[in-house]
Formats: structure tokens, C-alpha cells, sequence
């Protein structure tokens, strides 16, 4: 069992480079998304691990064997890896059974060794009612449960999957994110999975790269990525961020103090090259801020000063409610509560950030 090793990675299609310089290591039994926008290059990476297309430049390791460099490419058949398209790709005119077994039969391993891995399989993927169906007389969630079975069937050191839930609904795609997980660590494979959604990418990773212009932006655990952002790109595309542009008022060992243009000031970790004067953007998520009726604004406690502002749209979204307030400089805030945590348009409030929760990057030129 090995790790996949990316090293210098990059993919031209004339001067434009699809994937650009990508360099990091998938430890073996982690699941890992390759998390980004579309066209960023996170399909082609896959590709280019799964031996589909050549490199231009660097090398793709398992272990310690170079299976892709310019000079040299392993066959994808050479791989032991199996790989989940969008589309799922079953043969339509082969039972699910048949579907299943036919990457052993190729293989040319006896008959009973076949049946046994088949019955193996099914019953691990919960299919063996359906073993004599076509995939034309399953529904979307099954058709997705006979693709991850036919690649496991051949028991590949690491499986490859693009994008393999997004022709589901959205309740069915939740729950079926939620058999992955689990089927991931019941088999303890190495997952590598493509996919736009930060609520998948968040639900189902060990480790999330995020992939932005054919660039890795960031290489973290959820949590990491989320609250830590590596940079405003990140920030922005892991979900609803706000943007507080500020100027730093004074840097001691990269604990900042942050003024406002409205003057509220706030202590957030700071790069410890950041010095006194220099303009920056304040990053914050909605559910990170907290509102309460400006009258009693003076009986939290006094961590930081609270912001006034005025509420200038509510919006109840089930199991939360989502804020919009405006500074007195005219800034616009979102904030998620509770929807116990009422408030009308109109009203005054005093806003609250958490500085812990808050990250700092330099203002745009």
C-alpha cells in the first residue's frame, strides 16, 4: 500500500496550462477531494493520476514507482486503480451482476473465485436484490451503487471518481455522499474525488485540495480550509464570507489591532511581516457574527466594541435565519442565527464578530 505523489505537476494544451505546477502527496486510506470552480483543472489532474492523459511537466509517484513523467506514462490498465465517470458508463444491455464481474472476467479468473467476490461485493454494496436487473430499471442512487461496485470488485489499491453524484437530487445525493464515507472506510482504499461542492468536499474529506487556475490554493483537512483559508480565493470559494476592509493599527508578534473605516477596532492574527498603517480585508463567516438589540448592546460582555448597524432584509431558510445589516459607513453584512434569534427590518442592532474566527488577508491593490 502506497502513497500518490504529485511532484511539479503540469498539463499544456498549447501555451495554456490546464494544470500548473501542482505538487502534493495522498497518503494511502484517505480520502482526498480535489475541490474547485469548473474548468480549474481538477478533472484533468484526476486524468492525469489515472494515466488518461500525459504530463507536460513533473511526475505522478505510487510508492516509490514514477508512473507518469513526460518521458514515460504506465497504461491506466497498469495501474491497479479503478476510475467512477459522471455518467457512470454501465454496459446497458448487461445485468448488474454481469456488469459487476466483468472487469474479473477480463481478468480471466476462475468461475468461483469470480462468484465468491461477486457475492462479496453486492452485499457490501447493498445490491444483491438487484443482481438481475438492468441498469435501465434502476434508479439514480443504485445505478451510482453497481459503478462503485464493478471498481471495487477488482480490489484497486486506489479509486478514482469524477464527479460521481452530481446527476443526483439533492436529497438522494446527501445520502448517498453518506454510503461513500462509510464504504471508503469499511475498505480502507485511497479515494481521490473531483467535485465543485464545498458541502460534499466538507462532508465527505480527510483532506480537501483546493484547486483554483490550475493551481493547488490550499491542502488541508476540512476544518483547516474552512476556518483557516490560505488565501482570499479560498476564503471566497469555501462558502459566504464577509469582507471587511481595515488598516492596521499595530502589529506585536502578528497579534494585530484593526481599525475599521467606521472605527470599530478589533486583535486578529496577522502575517508578522504586516506593519502599522498598511490597509487589509478583515475575513469573517456569517455564522461568526452575532447580533443584539442595540439597547442592550451594554451587557455583553466587553471582549471588543460592538459595530452599530441597522437590519435591511431578513430571510428564514429552515434552520437558519440569514441577516443583512448595514454599517454606518454603508457596508453590508450577511449573518446566520438561529431562528429562535429573531429581528425585523429596521431595527438597530450591535454587531459582534468573534476575532478568533477571523483571518486577515492584505487588501487588493
Amino acid at each position: 500500500m502506497a502513497s500518490v505523489e504529485l511532484r511539479g505537476l503540469v498539463k499544456r494544451y498549447g501555451p495554456l496550462a490546464v494544470v500548473d505546477d501542482v505538487s502534493l502527496t495522498i497518503e494511502h486510506g484517505r480520502l482526498v477531494c480535489l475541490l474547485g470552480p469548473s474548468g480549474c483543472g481538477k478533472t484533468t489532474t484526476l486524468r492525469l493520476i489515472a494515466g488518461f492523459v500525459e504530463p507536460s511537466a513533473g511526475e505522478i509517484k505510487v510508492g516509490e514507482q514514477v508512473i507518469s513523467s513526460p518521458s514515460r506514462t504506465l497504461p491506466p490498465e497498469r495501474r491497479n486503480m479503478s476510475m467512477i465517470f459522471q455518467s457512470y458508463a454501465l454496459w446497458p444491455h448487461m445485468t448488474v451482476a454481469e456488469n459487476v464481474a466483468y472487469g474479473l472476467k477480463i481478468r480471466k479468473l476462475d468461475k468461483a473465485i469470480i462468484d465468491a467476490k461477486l457475492k462479496a461485493i453486492l452485499e457490501t454494496t447493498h445490491l444483491e436484490q438487484l443482481a438481475d436487473r438492468y441498469p435501465g430499471e434502476l434508479s439514480g442512487g443504485q445505478q451510482q451503487r453497481v459503478a462503485l461496485a464493478r471498481s471495487l470488485v477488482v480490489e484497486p489499491e486506489i479509486l478514482l471518481l469524477d464527479e460521481p453524484l452530481s446527476n443526483l437530487d439533492a436529497k438522494l445525493r446527501e445520502r448517498m455522499r453518506g454510503e461513500l464515507k462509510q464504504l471508503q472506510r469499511r475498505t480502507g482504499i485511497t479515494f481521490v474525488y473531483v467535485t465543485h461542492d464545498q458541502s460534499e468536499a466538507l462532508a465527505l474529506s480527510d483532506r480537501i485540495a483546493v484547486i483554483h487556475g490550475g493551481r493547488l490554493q490550499q491542502l488541508g483537512t476540512p476544518e483547516e480550509v474552512y476556518a483557516r483559508p490560505a488565501s482570499r480565493v479560498v476564503a471566497d470559494f469555501m462558502g459566504l464570507i464577509n469582507l471587511l476592509p481595515a488598516t492596521v493599527v499595530a502589529n506585536e508578534a502578528g497579534r494585530g489591532r484593526l481599525q475599521t473605516a467606521t472605527g470599530w477596532t478589533t486583535v486578529a492574527d496577522v502575517p508578522a511581516t504586516v506593519a502599522p498603517g498598511q490597509r487589509v480585508e478583515i475575513a469573517i463567516r456569517p455564522e461568526d457574527i452575532r447580533l443584539r438589540p442595540h439597547a442592550g448592546a451594554a451587557s455583553e460582555p466587553q471582549s471588543q466594541e460592538p459595530e452599530p448597524a441597522t437590519v435591511t432584509e431578513c430571510t428564514y431558510l429552515g434552520n437558519i435565519m440569514e441577516y443583512h445589516v448595514t454599517l454606518q459607513n454603508g457596508a453590508v453584512l450577511r449573518v446566520q442565527l438561529h431562528p429562535a434569534e429573531q429581528f425585523a427590518v429596521g431595527d438597530k442592532v450591535a454587531v459582534w464578530i468573534d476575532p478568533s474566527r477571523c483571518t486577515v488577508f492584505d487588501a487588493p491593490a
